[in-house]
């Protein structure tokens, strides 16, 4: 949207949208190489800019690092923590896959949901996990989510979330695809309360989460380069017998087709959010 432009930097698709003095690393410290530039980057450069190398390329963050990353300090204050989806379908290897998925993220599930401080406003917000399942929503990951909207209507906040997601997880079938109505139920709730939705998406987000929540928001965000998408490209490709266009499904190309509001690199994303949250909270002076 052109009204969301004078929130942006100039600059703000370099070094992931913020200035960063170069690193000083020793020989030998652990590199990683960019899918993008395919360039070697030091790992303590890496985490001294979110994640993001200078090219801007955005790497994939975990749910708590990012959580670190915008909310006020020690602000964050953890819900429903030990809620956590079980084997409801006895799909074969289903339980030892959560229990190696836990312990690979140090999360219990997908999905880490709480109130937060953001440039000092108060807000519900929920982070997606992409080292569990892909940030894959099963009951567990959509009953969180429905009771922090729930939470926001009871106390009148806002609610901020950050999405990666494969989708519905296939192991739960049918009560794993429900959770999209369910978490829509009670976005709508939210809405009809004339509380604000922001959504920040990440990649990936496709899916079930894209067919739903994620984009239901008032405000649809989304990081440079992430995957947008409900099916995947070859499934698509395969399914018209067409070839799809370069980029498709990043979110340049969606925002471009007008199913996105605006795209923010991850050093920016802190002061957008607060600007956003400023103005709607009624006491921004532009």
């Amino acid at each position: 949207m052109a009204w969301m432009n004078f929130l942006k930097p100039k600059n703000q698709l370099e070094e992931g949208g913020r200035t960063k003095a170069p690193v000083q690393r020793d020989a030998g410290e652990p590199e990683k190489n960019c899918p993008n530039c395919h360039k070697d980057i030091s790992i303590s450069r890496l985490w001294a800019n979110n994640l993001v190398c200078p090219c801007g390329y955005h790497f994939r963050m975990k749910a708590r690092q990012r959580i670190q990353m915008i909310a006020d300090k020690g602000s964050f204050q953890e819900m429903y923590g030990g809620m956590k989806s079980d084997n409801p379908l006895h799909f074969p290897g289903y339980k030892d896959k959560l229990e190696t998925v836990g312990a690979a993220s140090g999360e219990e599930e997908a999905v880490l949901c709480g109130t937060a401080v953001v440039g000092r406003q108060k807000c519900c917000l929920f982070v997606m996990e992409p080292y569990f399942m892909m940030g894959s929503m099963g009951s567990a990951v959509g009953e969180k989510i429905t009771r922090l909207f729930e939470y926001a209507i009871q106390h009148r906040l806002p609610v901020v979330g950050f999405t990666v997601s494969g989708g519905a997880r296939m192991q739960e079938g049918l009560l794993s695809l429900m959770q999209m109505a369910k978490v829509s139920g009670a976005v709508k709730r939210h809405s009809d309360a004339g509380l604000l939705y922001i959504v920040v998406l990440t990649d990936p987000t496709t899916g079930g989460v894209t067919a739903s929540f994620a984009m239901e928001a008032d405000i649809i965000l989304a990081e440079p380069g992430a995957t947008v998408g409900f099916a995947g490209a070859r499934v698509i490709e395969q399914t018209t017998k067409k070839s799809l266009p370069k980029g498709f499904q990043k979110s340049e190309f969606v925002l471009e087709h007008g199913f996105i509001d605006s795209i923010i690199a991850r050093g920016s994303q802190k002061r957008y959010l607060t600007e956003l949250l400023k103005i709607h909270d009624g006491r921004a002076i532009l």
